[in-house]
């Protein structure tokens, strides 16, 4: 596969950024490798793997809007950008590349496993971050979002809204992120309307504009009237607006491609972190080892209602969400799966990590195995 690359070296004013602090909000597990050396700003390189295109108007696209805030924050550094990394033996090959032109920082904007690990071990001097990572050692830590918490108050708003109950759900592979995705919004839409029910259809792929659309028209065939999903584009919010339902997405503001479907969306925001982190790798702060939950209002949220959205439907959503921000969490047992098993006793609060490791599917969910 032939990888679309290039390079920059961005001037551009850093008027209007707000200071990045050295405390990383939602550090879940601290560092634990010695500092590596400072790098001087003018010989920095910064290099990034993304998995698809930065036009795809979500994923891919707000990772480069943090890639331009470092090259806004410090722009005598070089960022380097790679799109489209395959999930195979050609990630490993990017990584290394990185290494050999010289980068002494490289984002992985998703979980690349040993493609990236193998890369890590030869590479002592190089600072690596891994987005929905689970792997860590003196140079490499993982990041990611409290996706759950805005993907439940997204879910008040569908059980409200949603005429069948019956909600659909298109995700990309049965991993953590997409089980524990589907089931905050089911858990969110059956705490206004407990019969509510969530078919996933994965389409095996993070960046398929055309499956997505299959998958969505094959959910609304089946009666769903409320879409939700983690692609890395808007296609299936396309086929929403056509066919008359709800839609809400993830990564971005979506709605001018379906204005009258879209509900709202979870938007994760890196750019605080990830120009803090390469604020403390040109220092010489940075360690490897530490895993990073970015909280909701501080990484990760809720974006702006859509037009559609009824106000007390917002309100009630709105009023779960200043909940949570005050440290209430939904994700209390009872909680049972999908074969109606207790997994979390009443009274038991899944913590972050659970929550992120997710691997089983709730009761109504259906299309996920447990």
């Amino acid at each position: 596969m032939k990888f679309n690359t290039f390079s920059r070296r961005r001037f551009l004013a850093t008027t209007g950024m707000a200071a990045a602090t050295s405390l990383t909000p939602g550090l879940i597990r601290p560092a634990f490798a010695a500092p590596l050396a400072p790098v001087k700003e003018e010989d920095a390189i910064i290099s990034f793997a993304l998995t698809g295109p930065v036009s795809d108007e979500g994923w891919n696209a707000n990772h480069d809007d943090a890639v331009k805030a470092i090259e806004a924050a410090f722009p005598r550094l070089k960022t380097i950008v790679v799109e489209n990394v395959p999930f195979s033996a050609d990630a490993a090959r990017t990584f290394r590349q990185f290494v050999q032109q010289g980068s002494q920082f490289v984002f992985s904007t998703s979980n690349y496993g040993d493609f990236l690990t193998s890369v890590v071990e030869r590479a002592p001097d190089v600072a690596f971050l891994q987005a929905d990572g689970r792997n860590t050692a003196d140079n490499l830590g993982w990041y990611y979002v409290k996706h759950w918490y805005p993907s439940y108050v997204l879910g008040v708003a569908a059980g409200m809204m949603s005429e069948t109950g019956k909600l659909g759900y298109i995700g990309s592979f049965p991993v953590p992120i997409i089980y524990c995705s589907s089931n905050a919004f089911l858990m969110g839409a059956q705490s206004v309307n407990p019969d509510a029910t969530l078919q996933v259809i994965n389409i095996n792929s993070w960046f398929d504009p055309q499956g997505a659309s299959q998958a969505a028209s094959a959910l609304i065939d089946g009666g769903c009237d409320f879409l939700f999903g983690l692609m890395n584009e808007p296609a299936y919010l396309q086929v929403c607006e056509k066919r008359g339902v709800y839609g809400a997405m993830w990564n971005a503001d979506m709605r001018r491609f379906g204005p009258k479907a879209y509900v709202s969306a979870v938007v994760p925001d890196w750019t605080g972190f990830y120009v803090d982190q390469v604020r403390q790798r040109l220092e010489g702060t940075w360690t490897g080892g530490g895993e990073t939950l970015l909280d909701m209002g501080a990484g990760v949220d809720r974006d702006d209602w859509g037009e559609i959205v009824p106000a007390e439907v917002a309100s009630a959503a709105d009023e779960v969400r200043d909940k949570i921000l005050g440290g209430w969490s939904p994700f209390t047992g009872e909680i049972r799966d999908q074969t109606g098993a207790v997994r979390i006793q009443e009274g038991e609060t899944m913590s972050e990590l659970a929550l992120y490791n997710w691997d089983w599917s709730i009761k109504g969910v259906s299309g996920l195995a447990t």
